[in-house]
């Protein structure tokens, strides 16, 4: 879910501590068995750490998750909702397809800011 150049403490931290953002938790068994963090950018949401504990998965806890984001941004008037996933990961490109996500014909361009950027 992660990736070496990423932050999730970070991600977590600015989102807990902003008025656009939130993360969802949910616990399944008396144990934290998934999460996401959603946000709202003023023009868009996005969707950002779906993610379910792997003994947990194939429980429909990622639709519960994802209709909880949806649920957030709709309550904010939000007009689309986006996420980005690695083109090589068939299984999530699978299960977002599967609750009516569309792969867009768009390109993501990025650059890093602050002591790891450029």
């Amino acid at each position: 879910m992660t990736r070496p150049w990423n932050d999730p403490g970070a991600d977590f931290e600015r989102a807990v501590n902003g008025m656009t953002s939130c993360i969802f938790l949910l616990e399944h068994h008396g144990q934290w068995a998934a999460t996401v963090m959603v946000g709202d950018d003023g023009h868009r949401g996005w969707v950002y750490y779906l993610g379910v504990v792997p003994a947990c998965r194939k429980q429909g806890l990622g639709r519960q998750m994802m209709a909880a984001a949806e649920h957030w941004l709709c309550e904010r008037n939000a007009p689309k909702i986006q996420l980005m996933v690695r083109d090589d990961n068939e299984a999530a490109i699978g299960f977002y397809q599967a609750l009516g996500y569309e792969v867009q014909p768009v390109v993501t361009i990025g650059k890093r800011l602050g002591p790891h950027g450029n």
